[in-house]
């Protein structure tokens, strides 16, 4: 008989998620207390010393002095100090020396970035976000029977991209960091091993991964949708399955992140018939834990605002404008984030824009990325907007999606401005134009801009399709130059540059 170590862990759990009901009315005493720790912490550092935060401290109001003190940032602009930090040096941008970094990238052909991941940063945000997640699964889910088997959590690996020399530095995929550094007891009730979730040849990880998932009886999944969608395919077809109820029957509940899950879920939902199967979103970055869906029945997610992050927000609609605290966002308003973390980013631009859906507590919804827009006829089409409307427009045909990038296309002569999609299908429609009649129609009702603008096919013609042969995306990651195949892997969805879509589709020749 199995053994199911729920009811054992479920009391501890449930106490996690029931915090968050002591946040009502708290938000600016929480958040407060956050900054103040960490100018604590580090006033001794170099940019503490810099910008003076014992002063900031004793000031009559330390986060109005900390707005004024210190300017907000882009990656370039802590680049130097983080390639310093990578060398050994201490006292940087946080107290003692960081040996863990996360590459991550949000550009083609960019540079890539290496954020830090502290001890600080582990222990008080990402493995707290985590319990965060399961927390509120258990708590929404009485009749769980999780811990009666293990997770199977797809991850990257490190590179040595830089020359690093030195053994204990380790750069590479924040799944990596955070599988490499995980206590011995979580070993027991996930899979795959350390050694294989670390291994950096896809080729031969893939296959490996496959074998011993197969083996293991799995209750829970996590990683990003796209991704694990082909590795879960790949174990249907090593088990000769139909769907997962035959290879894992105690499967419950899929944790995911790093990209909308909207495109994806009518393949899973067909992958796991048979289960009483759960989907639960997270706002796990490379820069931190922000967010997790606290209830199934509300897609939007609850930010949790107790561990280590101090939000700033800069309304979308006004980008000159000086950052807000958290305890002043209004609900229904789009605004791109800022962080000041234990990981050594202050007032850090990361480039997401959440939609705040509601305040006290605060839920939000992920907008997309700063730079992921398209805005070349006044339309304003957001990456929130892109994923909503092909979701539908997949479901209404039959259609599924593996992959899809969109750009602007200038008019020129007698042609209009449209908007181009390359797009990756698993499933095509059977009438192309008839998906894209429902997706121009769904983008219209979600943005009253691109509506305006598509009015009477005046200003903007109806979308265009082209489409991309199997394995495009996969390759353009790799050229790429900062992705990494089963990695976080992000495809900009929305740009309002060509630069990108002409080289896919150069590729796609």
């Amino acid at each position: 008989m199995r053994i199911d170590l729920t009811p054992l862990v479920r009391g501890r759990f449930q106490k996690i998620a029931r915090r968050t009901l002591d946040w009502k009315d708290r938000t600016e005493e929480i958040q407060k207390e956050i900054l103040i720790s960490h100018l604590k912490k580090a006033s001794a550092t170099d940019i503490g010393k810099k910008y003076g935060f014992k002063d900031i401290l004793s000031s009559g109001d330390p986060y109005k002095r900390y707005v004024e003190t210190l300017p907000t940032v882009h990656y370039e602009d802590i680049r130097r100090d983080v390639l310093r930090m990578i060398k050994g040096q201490q006292d940087l941008l946080w107290p003692g020396k960081c040996t863990d970094f996360a590459q991550s990238s949000g550009t083609s052909g960019g540079k890539s970035k290496y954020l830090p991941i502290t001890s600080d940063s582990l222990s008080g945000n990402h493995y707290r976000g985590g319990e965060d997640a399961v927390a509120h699964y258990l708590n929404n889910n009485p009749k769980s029977r999780m811990f009666s088997g293990k997770g199977f959590i797809l991850g990257g690996s490190f590179a040595n991209t830089l020359g690093i020399v030195d053994n204990h530095v380790h750069v590479g995929d924040l799944s990596a960091t955070l599988i490499n550094k995980i206590t011995p007891f979580a070993e027991l009730v996930r899979v795959p091993d350390k050694k294989t979730a670390l291994m950096p040849d896809w080729s031969q990880k893939l296959p490996a991964l496959v074998e011993k998932a197969s083996k293991e009886y799995v209750t829970n999944i996590s990683g990003v949708p796209s991704w694990f969608l082909t590795v879960l395919r790949r174990i249907l077809e090593h088990n000769k399955a139909r769907t997962l109820a035959q290879v894992w029957p105690g499967l419950e509940v899929f944790f995911h992140g790093g990209i909308s899950f909207e495109p994806y879920r009518d393949e899973y939902l067909e992958i796991t018939k048979g289960l009483d199967m759960h989907f639960l979103e997270t706002y796990n970055a490379s820069e931190g834990f922000f967010a997790v869906q606290n209830d199934p029945s509300d897609k939007a997610m609850l930010l949790i605002i107790d561990r280590d992050v101090f939000y700033e927000f800069i309304p979308v609609n006004d980008p000159g404008r000086e950052p807000i605290p958290l305890w002043e966002v209004k609900a229904g308003e789009t605004y791109e984030m800022l962080i000041t973390s234990s990981n050594g980013l202050w007032r850090y631009r990361l480039g997401d824009t959440v939609r705040i859906e509601s305040v006290n507590p605060v839920k939000i919804r992920i907008a997309g990325r700063t730079g992921a827009f398209i805005n070349a006829f006044g339309e304003e089409l957001m990456e929130d907007n892109a994923e909503r409307g092909v979701a539908e427009a997949c479901r209404q045909h039959g259609a599924r999606i593996l992959n899809y990038t969109a750009a602007p296309v200038y008019a020129k002569g007698d042609s209009k401005g449209r908007h181009q999609w390359l797009v990756e299908w698993e499933t095509p429609p059977a009438n192309m134009d008839a998906f894209i009649q429902t997706l121009d129609a769904e983008l219209r009702k979600l943005n009253s801009d691109y509506d305006a603008k598509r009015n009477g096919n005046i200003f903007l013609a109806a979308p265009e399709i082209v489409n991309a042969r199997k394995g495009l995306f996969d390759e353009w990651l790799k050229t790429a130059g900062n992705h990494k195949l089963g990695g976080q892997r992000k495809v900009p969805r929305l740009s309002n540059s060509r630069e990108m879509i002409e080289h896919m589709l150069e590729m796609n020749k």
